[in-house]
């Protein structure tokens, strides 16, 4: 597991329990709160900054697939 991938991790498991405790007590924190957000959200754009995404590889219009044609022959 990289550096990037354990920093991540502890960002999005750290907000979100920094959100729940706060939440949780009969007089809530707003700060508090809006901080373990913010560290949650930040965990998450990280680690979805990482995902490549599914239309980066460049589609094939058909199924056919050509060979490559020699020096001698002629299309």
């Amino acid at each position: 597991m990289t550096i990037s991938r354990i920093v991540n991790l502890i960002c999005t498991i750290g907000g979100g329990i920094v959100a729940i405790y706060a939440q949780a007590g009969e007089q809530q924190n707003t700060y508090l709160l809006i901080g373990g957000i913010i560290l949650l959200m930040f965990g998450i754009y990280r680690t979805s900054r990482n995902i490549p995404s599914k239309f980066e590889t460049p589609k094939e219009d058909t199924f056919v697939k050509s060979e490559p044609i020699d020096k001698d022959e002629k299309r």
